[in-house]
């Protein structure tokens, strides 16, 4: 991770993703984006035809990347149970970011997310939503006292 470039390099990834919230699969793909940039754990980007939008509702508010552009949020709506800014994308991402159009990520500390059956740990701090799996190995950026980094 320590590796990973700056600015961040998009990839295709073909293992098996999963989003759950209480017993509801919200996301099923083979067909994930992930985003990799320096200090931070990947981010996983599903294509939204794999996303259940019945799941989903937009929430105002958007944020700014200095790379990807302006981003989108999303709730994750299940029955009665709603987690807030569950999901985010970007509509209309920048130049080499194009690619992620179309796509959603999910907060892991929102939602129970999976890489081939391995239970995701959310990245500290939730500013940058990245995915933890055993390949990946820190320290990460996002903790307390990891912004100057």
């Amino acid at each position: 991770m320590w590796d990973y470039p700056r600015p961040p390099e998009l990839r295709a990834d073909d293992r098996h993703v999963t989003v759950a919230f209480g017993e509801q699969v919200v996301a099923d793909t083979r067909a994930s984006l992930r985003v990799l940039e320096t200090s931070h754990p990947p981010v996983f980007y599903l294509p939204r035809r794999d996303v259940r939008a019945s799941f989903l509702r937009p929430r105002p508010g958007r944020t700014h990347c200095e790379w990807k552009g302006a981003a989108s949020y999303w709730d994750v709506v299940v029955g009665d149970l709603v987690v807030v800014r569950a999901a985010w994308s970007y509509e209309r991402p920048l130049g080499a970011y194009a690619a992620l159009r179309g796509h959603l990520a999910f907060y892991p500390s929102a939602v129970r997310c999976a890489v081939d059956g391995e239970p995701v740990t959310a990245q500290e701090g939730d500013f940058y939503g990245g995915w933890i799996t055993h390949e990946i190995e820190g320290p990460f950026k996002g903790g307390p006292g990891t912004w100057g980094w």
